[in-house]
């Protein structure tokens, strides 16, 4: 239960229209927006964060454990979640209907999406809607009533208008527009796969995400402006040889190359995104500020943001923060990279379960990869990647590996093998234990 105490101590927006966009199977509930329109015609929109740190405390067994995981690991058939489940899927939740408190960044908006002025503060909240991402894009894509009947709707109508509008911003200011689709599994009652699709980022992905852009930006911003050693997420430039010969690839190539696989190797080039105290920048987002303030169920670094937050830009007394930032940022980024290796680990064992169910069979793909020991191609239905060995693809012919055109070319057919190049291919092996998948090469 919130105490009358800590609701006298905040700001009240429980009378605000609130609301949270998450995937139809979340259950911990980060972030929350709400929204009103102001006497002048201007917007208040707030960015509202869980506010994790007041029921977990450095010291506490609770941080001791997040801190040394890091991360929740998100795994095909399960959540493997930072923190125990009564407080990352309930105290802690903005599930609807329920007061919740929360660490939140109020912007007032101008019509064509200015940032007229913000305020970080303490608040009390209680969402109105849960809703999943498909619900608010069906909402954003309808037309709202005309007679204002439904605020919801002209809420998202509005939030989403925006969102555009600074996205459009970010890209314009040279941010990396790279399409982020999610590889998602349906299993059947044992846990066997029985299918693999794709989510794609629809408008109402793009809303969440511009918004909590806006307030890790604006939090990052606000940090480095304290003078005090701070956790930023930061993301160097990346390797200027590889992007020129990626430039040159692209040239040569032109509209051969699907943009798929332009953009895999764009992400190839790039440095790793981490936590640093040293901020750097971050290029992928074009931001010169920039760290994780929205997530404090899920991520750590989150949860020492918001202390910082409380200590430096609240000016809160008594207020408790990590020893050493540059070690917590060093094993932070290291259990980040650790997880996400697990989630693809995880990924990849289910599409090599799936596969095996279909070997023999045929399919088209793309290369995605080449090597001196063969080819690598991708399914296009599945994304299930796997090896054509070099050996198998012309048995009688030499193949030389031609590295900076990214292709294989037999010395006496002259047969070419091109990265980006449509082929088909069928399964002729799937080694569960080492994830390993094989193709037989059929015709390009």
């Amino acid at each position: 239960m919130i105490s009358e105490q800590d609701i006298m101590r905040r700001r009240d927006l429980r009378g605000t229209l609130t609301f949270t966009i998450d995937p139809a199977d979340a259950k911990d509930f980060d972030d929350a927006l709400s929204f009103a329109v102001l006497d002048d015609g201007n917007y208040q929109v707030g960015v509202h964060i869980a506010d994790v740190t007041h029921y977990v405390q450095i010291g506490s067994r609770e941080n001791t454990d997040a801190y040394n995981r890091g991360t929740s690991i998100y795994l095909v058939d399960c959540v493997l979640p930072m923190l125990p489940e009564r407080l990352c899927n309930e105290l802690c939740s903005l599930r609807p209907n329920e007061d919740k408190l929360c660490l939140s960044v109020i912007f007032t908006l101008s019509r064509d999406a200015r940032v007229l002025k913000h305020k970080v503060c303490r608040t009390v909240i209680r969402s109105n809607y849960r809703l999943t991402y498909e619900q608010a894009y069906q909402l954003i894509v309808t037309p709202a009533p005309a007679d204002g009947s439904s605020p919801l709707a002209d809420a998202l109508h509005t939030l989403n208008f925006l969102a555009q509008v600074l996205r459009r911003k970010r890209i314009d200011n040279g941010a990396l527009d790279i399409a982020q689709e999610e590889l998602r599994f349906r299993l059947d009652q044992h846990g066997h796969p029985t299918d693999i699709y794709f989510t794609q980022p629809t408008q109402a992905n793009q809303l969440i995400e511009e918004y909590m852009l806006l307030a890790n930006r604006t939090i990052a911003t606000l940090l480095s402006k304290t003078g005090k050693e701070s956790v930023y997420r930061v993301h160097d430039t990346p390797d200027p040889q590889k992007m020129a010969d990626l430039k040159k690839f692209e040239r040569r190539m032109g509209d051969r190359v699907p943009k798929e696989t332009l953009e895999m190797l764009t992400i190839r080039a790039m440095a790793k995104a981490e936590y640093s105290t040293n901020n750097i920048g971050h290029y992928g987002l074009a931001f010169d500020y920039y760290t994780h303030f929205t997530s404090p169920i899920r991520r750590y670094p989150d949860m020492i943001v918001h202390r910082l937050v409380a200590k430096y830009i609240l000016g809160e007394r008594g207020v408790k923060i990590d020893d050493d930032l540059y070690e917590a940022c060093q094993h932070l980024s290291a259990m980040e990279q650790e997880a996400t290796q697990a989630e693809r680990d995880s990924q990849k064992d289910f599409q090599v379960l799936w596969i095996q169910d279909h070997l023999g069979q045929d399919f088209t793909g793309t290369i995605t990869n080449v090597t001196s020991y063969g080819l690598f191609v991708r399914l296009d239905d599945t994304h299930c990647d796997g090896l054509v060995p070099i050996r198998s693809i012309c048995p009688d012919d030499y193949m030389e590996l031609d590295e900076k055109n990214y292709c294989l070319r037999a010395e006496r057919s002259k047969r070419r093998y091109t990265l980006g190049d449509a082929v088909r291919v069928r399964v002729v092996r799937a080694d569960l234990d080492q994830r390993q998948i094989d193709f037989q090469l059929l015709d390009k």
